[in-house]
């Protein structure tokens, strides 16, 4: 085990494992997928961050490499987490278009939400070190194709191009910095 995965182990046992809704967030602390677990939070963003039966990494939307920090906010009840699902997803959506794919219900109720655990997944020297231009770039540029060749040779699905174009938009942004 090398010392990156060393400390995202380490950072992924402080997270909570209560059901609930959890976001992936960005190298800037942006969100860029919503989801819930009601196996419990850790289990599935562990499942997530080794590719281990998540088809957001499986069919490309998602690049590991980018994703910083973990957010999750624990309920108590199964009832509790799909509203809140979709009003979490809802806000952050109308922020900047999340990777998720198939969006969640328009206008969702917007709910009083839990307090947030915030559970950063990378050391802090490496996150600056991805953030630099000429290093976030060219990756997200490979992620990109990635996508398109994915959605041109094995599945065209309105949620990989929804996907794709969160993914054009974040890439323009980036490409905005590198200039």
């Amino acid at each position: 085990m090398n010392a990156a995965q060393a400390f995202r182990g380490k950072a992924l046992a402080a997270l909570t494992n209560q059901i609930g809704v959890y976001a992936l967030c960005d190298l800037d602390g942006n969100p860029i997928y919503v989801g819930q677990s009601v196996d419990g939070i850790r289990t599935r963003v562990r499942r997530h961050l080794t590719s281990a039966r998540s088809d957001v990494i499986a069919n490309r939307q998602i690049d590991v490499w980018e994703i910083a920090f973990v957010w999750a906010w624990p309920v108590a009840t199964k009832s509790e987490v799909e509203p809140l699902e979709r009003s979490i997803f809802a806000h952050y959506d109308a922020e900047l278009p999340l990777m998720n794919g198939k969006p969640m219900v328009a206008n969702a109720p917007v709910l009083e939400w839990p307090e947030k655990q915030v559970v950063q997944v990378i050391d802090e020297e490496e996150r600056q070190s991805r953030l630099t231009p000429s290093n976030r770039l060219p990756r997200q540029i490979k992620q990109y194709d990635l996508l398109v060749d994915y959605i041109l040779n094995v599945k065209e699905a309105p949620h990989l191009k929804r996907s794709l174009d969160a993914h054009f938009k974040r890439m323009v942004r980036y490409h905005q910095r590198f200039l």
